[in-house]
């Protein structure tokens, strides 16, 4: 009997070879590591100045970029419909300007638990990784924007207008004026 492992001869009866120290049931594709790498497979559009958005429902990645805020529509809505939600520009220490509505997660390399779903992803390249792969969260209530940190290491300071700095709780949701300050370790971004 030999190892399937390394080829060695094995006396009967052997349970582990003496050369590798495999079991004698072991095989190739069983000493195989997993291939950690997901199964679908994407293009991501990165900037140059190191921010993009993934739109989880949208069918390819989009990084919009613009100076201002597209000014809201001055009719109401229609009877039975939906307000719409409104729409946060932030504009990141890097230069980029992400347009965002709904909920979303920020982060190096932002990701989802099972059974959460977010309307973007918002990725910063951070080189001296002070931002957490997914360092924060945000959403939308009663028409303003609240960010919460997801346990990032470096923590997430929200500076308001005319006021001082407010570290974030962990889990705990904070609202975020237009015109305030977000800090997410070495990098920041202002909302409008």
């Amino acid at each position: 009997m030999n190892c399937r492992i390394c080829g060695a001869t094995l006396p009967d009866g052997a349970m582990f070879c003496g050369e590798c120290g495999s079991s004698t049931s072991a095989t190739p594709e069983s000493r195989r590591p997993l291939d950690p790498r997901p199964g679908d497979t994407y293009v991501i559009h990165r900037s140059d100045s190191g921010v993009l958005s993934v739109p989880i429902t949208g069918a390819a990645p989009v990084v919009e970029t613009e100076s201002a805020p597209e000014p809201e529509p001055a009719t109401p809505p229609g009877v039975g419909e939906a307000a719409p939600s409104a729409r946060f520009v932030l504009t990141f220490t890097t230069g980029e300007v992400v347009s965002v509505r709904g909920t979303g997660l920020v982060g190096r390399r932002p990701l989802a638990e099972p059974g959460e779903s977010f309307d973007h992803l918002v990725q910063i390249v951070d080189r001296g990784l002070s931002v957490s792969k997914t360092h924060l969260e945000f959403g939308e209530h009663d028409g303003g924007l609240w960010v919460a940190d997801r346990f990032s290491a470096n923590g997430t300071v929200v500076r308001r207008p005319g006021e001082t700095g407010v570290r974030c709780e962990p889990g705990r949701r904070v609202l975020v004026p237009r015109g305030s300050r977000v800090e997410i370790g070495e990098q920041a971004f202002t909302v409008a």
